[in-house]
């Protein structure tokens, strides 16, 4: 009897802890995506922007150096959500792509978004059980109404929502992830622990500069040094951090950005105040995700946990100004930011949004999940692209990558994934070598395969660089190491014509971009 009585005993402790290891083994999913901020913008990665929750994820989970994105707001969002370059999916509207959700949902996973779709059709038709959010790519923080049309195109789930008077989009997005989260634990029934998966997509900081009076008047007087000043103590703090070293040179600033002292203070009161309102959007993105980890903490589900967080692409150069005579801040105001500032918010690096150098594409990616990472509070050199992202949740899942229900007919053959698993990066293990990475958007191309990376601006030449001494790219190599860029241009090549991107002879004909804009100052 006794032996009977120890061999059920034996038989309940080795079930209770195969659902430990199986609930451990499939932590809930946080992927947080910010909108148009730059690599230097939070204070983990040397901001004087006041950011302590992120930094808290920071000093208790991972911080990347070398992670990427598509340089664009919907392809990135395209590829994140499907593991394949952004040509194969054309914003979704192709078929052969499966989603995230739906991967995840197929694996047991409950699946929610809040925030910016700003891809073809709706989050609920590829795999979320819930949403909140807009279908747009901006709109107005106060009211919600679309930045271009007009239009109302916030949604829950599938109906039209219509805001609140006290409505602050990035407060809201908040609210709503909290809620579903809620509606999940309250749906569980006690036994089970059905994993989530939460995309939060906020809108924060791309325009319209718009932010709370309060949030904005912690940040007046910050940004009256200039741009030259304050990017030299951005970079001074990334050094002390220890994100960068040596390899890290300081770009020079933009040839088409003038000294700051060299402007009237008239042109300097004109700008100041934009830099201002940008920092308060931050400082409340913070605040919010600071509301979501203090919600995951109540319910003790913090450690197990993947929370990824990073930006769509690198600070934003394109100047609006829609609403002359009125302040940056207020919901009457209508204006961004131009080269000037967003070539500070990328501290050190070069270039902006939309192009294929480390300006447009490197972003700053904080990994939190106590119970895996094994390098609490470091850095990590492993080199990744939005395209790992699909890999790795399936491997976490215990998932299927595989045409969902919701696939048509038609869609029979699911292009396979682009990218590779980025576990062994979270268990601190050496990066084994990895397939090349390429971007074209624009006309703006690359390829980095290992430490070499071969860009060219639209219509412009290759450009190389030795990431390995030069993470900044300043110093061109292209005409010293010919058989490289042969090498490298022909792989760029193929993939682009594997993929409907434009070839580097198609790119190079093609007319300079104009969206690297500046404010015209001379009439102020």
């Amino acid at each position: 009897m006794k032996s009977l009585l120890n061999l059920v005993l034996c038989l309940v402790v080795s079930l209770v802890c195969s659902r430990a290891g199986t609930a451990a083994e499939r932590p809930n999913i946080i992927l947080i995506v910010c909108d148009d901020m730059g690599f230097s913008d939070i204070g983990c990665y040397g901001s004087e922007i006041e950011t302590p929750n992120l930094d808290r994820l920071a000093r208790n989970g991972l911080r990347l150096r070398d992670f990427h994105n598509n340089a664009k707001c919907t392809e990135t969002r395209a590829s994140l959500l499907t593991g394949l370059w952004h040509h194969q999916t054309n914003q979704l509207k192709k078929p052969g792509n499966v989603t995230l959700a739906e991967v995840l949902g197929q694996a047991g996973y409950r699946t929610m978004m809040s925030g910016k779709w700003h891809l073809s059709g709706h989050p609920m038709d590829r795999g979320f059980d819930r949403y909140f959010g807009f279908l747009s790519g901006a709109i107005n923080y106060f009211t919600g109404k679309d930045w271009g049309s007009g239009e109302n195109l916030m949604r829950l789930d599938r109906d039209e929502y219509q805001t609140p008077s006290d409505f602050y989009s990035t407060d809201a997005f908040t609210d709503y992830a909290i809620e579903f989260l809620n509606e999940a634990r309250q749906q569980q029934d006690g036994e089970s622990s059905q994993p989530y998966f939460l995309y939060l997509a906020h809108n924060a900081p791309h325009f319209p500069l718009q932010a709370p009076a309060e949030a904005i008047a912690k940040y007046r007087g910050r940004y009256d040094a200039g741009w030259d000043k304050l990017r030299a103590q951005r970079y001074e703090r990334q050094q002390q951090l220890g994100l960068i070293d040596r390899t890290w040179p300081l770009s020079k600033r933009d040839p088409n950005v003038e000294p700051f002292d060299n402007l009237t203070p008239s042109q300097q009161d004109f700008l100041i105040p934009m830099m201002e309102v940008y920092a308060a959007m931050v400082d409340r993105l913070d605040q919010n995700i600071g509301r979501l980890i203090d919600d995951l903490e109540r319910h003790d589900e913090l450690d197990n946990t993947l929370i990824i967080f990073f930006s769509d692409n690198g600070a934003c150069p394109y100047q609006r100004l829609k609403s002359e005579g009125v302040p940056p801040g207020p919901v009457e105001s209508d204006v961004a930011y131009d080269a000037r500032w967003a070539h500070f918010c990328n501290t050190p690096l070069r270039l902006y949004k939309q192009y294929a150098h480390e300006g447009g594409t490197l972003s700053p990616m904080i990994v939190h999940w106590p119970n895996r990472i094994t390098r609490i509070g470091g850095f990590s050199d492993a080199t990744h692209h939005i395209v790992d992202l699909m890999p790795t949740f399936v491997e976490l899942a215990g998932g299927k990558y595989a045409p969902s229900g919701s696939a048509k007919e038609t869609e029979t053959l699911t292009l396979p994934m682009e990218g590779i698993s980025m576990l062994g990066t979270f268990d601190g293990s050496p990066q084994q070598s990895r397939p090349p990475i390429f971007w074209e958007f624009s006309a703006n191309h690359a390829v980095r395969d290992g430490q070499w990376k071969l860009v060219a601006e639209r219509g412009k030449p290759w450009e190389l660089y030795d990431l390995s001494r030069d993470r900044t790219e300043t110093q061109d190599l292209s005409l010293s190491k010919p058989a490289i860029v042969t090498r490298m241009a022909e792989a760029y090549d193929q993939w682009a014509n594997r993929v409907g991107a434009k070839s580097h002879t198609q790119s190079e004909t093609a007319k300079p971009s104009r969206q690297s804009q500046q404010f015209d100052l001379s009439s102020r």
